[in-house]
């Protein structure tokens, strides 16, 4: 079976960004907008980065023009608002598709292996947690819109889906209780 490990993408400055480099880290994945209602989430995205990026949370945002054609700048446009108005140190992507024919390969990956599957009996604590945070974290496999966050265990496994209303520091105690 796949894991995120097996998917390699591009940075927005058109660096290669091998998942691979997240073994052993508990990942955040979001695909993001610069022009939507829930951007500033960016913020929260960026503080989770830097109060865990050391314990070893990596926080990957994925541009996408998909919803609403929130996201319609070039790679330039998309760094320089990210930078100038939340400071983003965290990884961002290349611009890609979550939906449709065009889905990249890793959010193909990510939506046919959403947590329902992957849920384990001996994550009791961690599903406590996930339930309290957000009980309708999976809805289906299509993305429903900008700044739907997948959680990924330090061994590559999704461990929840979070709706694109989930604040980032709701998912906190999640994502310490992995770390």
């Amino acid at each position: 079976m796949a894991s995120i490990y097996d998917f390699s993408l591009r940075t927005l400055d058109g660096k290669p960004l091998d998942l691979a480099a997240c073994k052993g880290k508990v990942a955040l994945l979001v695909n993001t907008a610069s022009k939507c209602g829930l951007t500033p989430q960016y913020a929260g995205l960026e503080a989770l980065h830097r109060e865990f990026g050391d314990r070893g949370l990596a926080v990957i945002g994925f541009p996408c023009n998909q919803f609403g054609a929130q996201e319609p700048g070039d790679a330039a446009e998309i760094s320089d608002f990210c930078d100038k108005n939340y400071g983003v140190g965290f990884t961002l992507s290349e611009k890609i598709e979550v939906n449709g024919e065009g889905t990249a390969p890793l959010y193909r990956y990510l939506r046919e292996n959403a947590p329902a599957e992957t849920m384990s009996e001996g994550s009791g604590k961690l599903i406590e947690i996930l339930q309290k945070i957000n009980p309708e974290a999976l809805i289906g496999n299509a993305i429903k819109w900008n700044f739907t966050k997948f959680l990924v265990d330090r061994e590559g496994r999704i461990v929840a889906r979070f709706d694109p209303t989930t604040a980032p520091e709701a998912i906190q105690p999640a994502i310490e209780a992995l770390l």
